[in-house]
């Protein structure tokens, strides 16, 4: 674990409020900063989705991707000498 120190400059009513709901507790704000994340990586994952659609990109069946990913480990094994025996 590491141990960031943080400083926040917020107006007066809204600190006492945090404060007072216990939003400024290491384990709430650890909670938040998470929280945040996720909704950072879904919104980038749906920029990119409309993207591709924008691009003409078309989406691929389970069966597409199951079938890619099988050709990907089959050329895999066959480039590492004794793999697969």
């Amino acid at each position: 674990m590491s141990t960031r120190e943080l400083k926040l400059d917020l107006p007066e009513r809204l600190a006492k409020d945090a404060e007072a709901a216990g939003l400024l507790t290491p384990k709430t704000m650890t909670r938040l900063l998470k929280q945040e994340m996720r909704r950072q990586a879904a919104q980038q994952l749906l920029a990119g989705a409309a993207r591709a659609t924008a691009g003409g990109s078309r989406p691929r069946s389970l069966q597409q991707v199951q079938a890619k990913v099988d050709a990907v480990r089959d050329a895999s094994r066959q480039d590492t000498p004794g793999a697969g025996r």
